[in-house]
């Protein structure tokens, strides 16, 4: 299945994702696939949406202590639903659909949730640090948001100015 990651401002990155309710070979493969996409793309995690399916589905792979990712390592998370939220951090975030762009971002410290795997089974995760910041980013993708919605207001006008200058200079270069 080959999957192309859909970058701002696809307004196919604003769709809210919808429950999954089969779990068979095609959603399987759909997972396989994300995650050779967020693999080859240097990513940690990865919605669905992100690759053109509206989908509550979304895959996590946190580097260990020596910046390596082991498919060991490897969240599937399907039709999440938060539990807990508490705290507040900040933390700088990207994203595969927003290329190139870094900004600090408020979160949740910690998150506890539910969510089914790929054959459907119930797990229950809690989760802090890094592990906490891209569940919500990704939890964000599937209700049609992006971190860059979450800044504020000067900081969302900086990322304008210099994504429409990577525009010019894109077609400048052309």
């Amino acid at each position: 299945m080959q999957l192309n990651i859909l970058t701002y401002p696809d307004p196919r990155l604003k769709k809210v994702s919808k429950k999954i309710e089969v779990f068979d070979e095609h959603l399987h493969k759909l997972l396989d696939s994300m995650n050779e996409v967020m693999f080859s793309n240097n990513g940690i995690g990865l919605a669905a949406i992100q690759v053109n399916y509206p989908l509550n589905a979304l895959i996590i792979n946190l580097p260990d202590e020596n910046g390596e990712q082991s498919p060991d390592n490897l969240i599937e998370i399907i039709n999440p639903i938060f539990i807990e939220q508490n705290g507040e951090t900040t933390y700088q975030e990207g994203c595969l659909s927003v290329p190139g762009f870094y900004e600090d971002v408020q979160r949740y410290d910690t998150v506890t949730l539910k969510y089914q795997d790929r054959y459907s089974n119930e797990h229950t995760l809690e989760a802090d640090g890094l592990l906490s910041i891209a569940i919500q980013h990704e939890i964000d993708h599937l209700l049609g948001k992006l971190f860059i919605e979450k800044l504020p207001y000067m900081k969302r006008k900086k990322f304008e100015k210099e994504y429409k200058r990577r525009l010019k200079e894109k077609k400048h270069n052309l």
